[in-house]
């Protein structure tokens, strides 16, 4: 790069920043209600609308899986444990199944990791059918609808495909016995297999509580204007390169690695959440999945997603105006990024972040403990709420059976 695109990468950062900050552009910048039916979504109130009935299974499907590795409660695949324990004591819940809108299965698939903390979901398919198993034999309520007025959380990378390479999970499929069960999952993208119609999309885990430490006063001025950390290349797992992240990180790195505009490296430092909370955009491009942790920390913090994953599905979608308050980019535009960044105008800008700033948008996407009104818990139970009543098809005629016990890989057939 010549030293004149130099100084005009200077003259623009600096000029951007002028501009941003002539409108004050803060973190403490005024909210926005969402305006129209999304707002009055976001702050529906499930309770009163639905019963929820929760198995009572053997520990070993769930909190003996927990207790033999505790980091399970920090993964991003938590969802599955916290919204078992919130069920549990929800007002929604119901102890008489005969009045049950809807059946919770708590199975915890996704608490088998690796040394390093990485999720192996090779056992859960098994581990799945054995409870569907279960409560088939145990309970009247399965058989009478094969699962259609059942939900399971299932936050694997691609949902209940259950692998975390898209190619072989594409080639496994949902599980056949959750075809015709509400699939609660972080997995979203149009027109994917591991995405059946019907299913509630949710964010993934981000713990509230740490999130919250890291809170920076709210007059620090956002000096950074894209920031992103967190990997570029997958090498031990596509050492080819251009797979992982259908070379959308890839060409991040490529292209704006030498950019002023662009603070964006592969180290992790210990300021990750006070940079964000100083970062006008932050990227959040797929990586394995289309999904990542990066979105609901964006909304946290304030700063404006640009959300890098064709045809994503994202959380809530139904409550949360995401074109509002983010910014979509083609994945073959990725080289273009600097120009489209550059090109919002400022009042954009400034709208998107009075959006950012409306705590009903921030509450949306977590999962605390305890719950709050509003959380992501609530908004699960308003997309199952909606759902209501379950359409004449659900409810099979006696002996009626349309799921196919034996189909899937012969693996997924053995004993749990």
């Amino acid at each position: 790069m010549g030293p004149l695109k130099w100084a005009l990468l200077g003259v623009l950062l600096s000029a951007s920043l002028f501009a941003i900050d002539s409108v004050e552009l803060r973190r403490n910048q005024p909210t926005e209600r969402i305006s129209g039916s999304a707002g009055d979504v976001l702050e529906d109130d499930p309770v009163g609308r639905l019963k929820v009935f929760v198995y009572e299974l053997p520990s070993k499907y769930n909190k003996k899986i927990l207790q033999k590795d505790p980091r399970c409660l920090n993964h991003m695949f938590a969802a599955e444990i916290f919204m078992h324990r919130f069920l549990l004591s929800s007002p929604v819940r119901t102890l008489n199944p005969e009045e049950a809108d809807w059946f919770y299965t708590p199975v915890y698939t996704t608490c088998d990791l690796t040394p390093n903390g990485l999720p192996l979901p090779f056992k859960s398919p098994r581990m799945m059918r054995s409870a569907i198993q279960l409560i088939s034999a145990n309970w009247p309520y399965w058989n009478r609808t094969e699962g259609a007025d059942h939900f399971f959380v299932v936050p694997h990378d691609f949902g209940a495909c259950f692998h975390y390479q898209e190619e072989k999970a594409i080639e496994r499929g949902i599980l056949p016995l959750l075809q015709r069960a509400t699939l609660v999952q972080t997995f979203g993208q149009r027109n994917h297999v591991c995405l059946k119609e019907g299913s509630i999309t949710i964010p993934p885990y981000a713990p509230p509580q740490k999130m919250h430490t890291h809170l920076i006063p709210d007059k620090t001025p956002r000096s950074i204007f894209v920031y992103f950390r967190g990997l570029f290349y997958d090498v031990g797992n596509d050492p080819e390169g251009g797979y992982y992240a259908r070379g959308a990180r890839a060409a991040v790195w490529e292209n704006f690695k030498d950019n002023p505009l662009f603070d964006i490296s592969t180290e992790h430092p210990t300021t990750y959440y006070e940079d964000m909370q100083r970062a006008v955009f932050c990227l959040c491009p797929l990586g394995w999945a289309p999904w990542s942790p990066r979105l609901v920390e964006a909304v946290i913090f304030g700063c404006i997603p640009v959300i890098i994953a064709d045809d994503i599905v994202l959380p809530f979608a139904d409550a949360i105006p995401w074109e509002e308050i983010g910014v979509f980019v083609d994945e073959e535009d990725v080289p273009k990024l600097d120009t489209i960044l550059t090109s919002i105008p400022p009042e954009v800008i400034l709208r998107k972040q009075r959006l950012l700033a409306n705590p009903s948008m921030k509450q949306a996407m977590l999962f605390p403990q305890p719950a709050q009104p509003g959380d992501a818990f609530h908004q699960v139970l308003n997309g199952l709420a909606r759902k209501l009543p379950h359409n004449k098809n659900a409810f099979l005629k006696p002996g009626e059976k349309v799921l196919n016990w034996t189909a899937g890989p012969v693996g997924d057939l053995k004993p749990w």
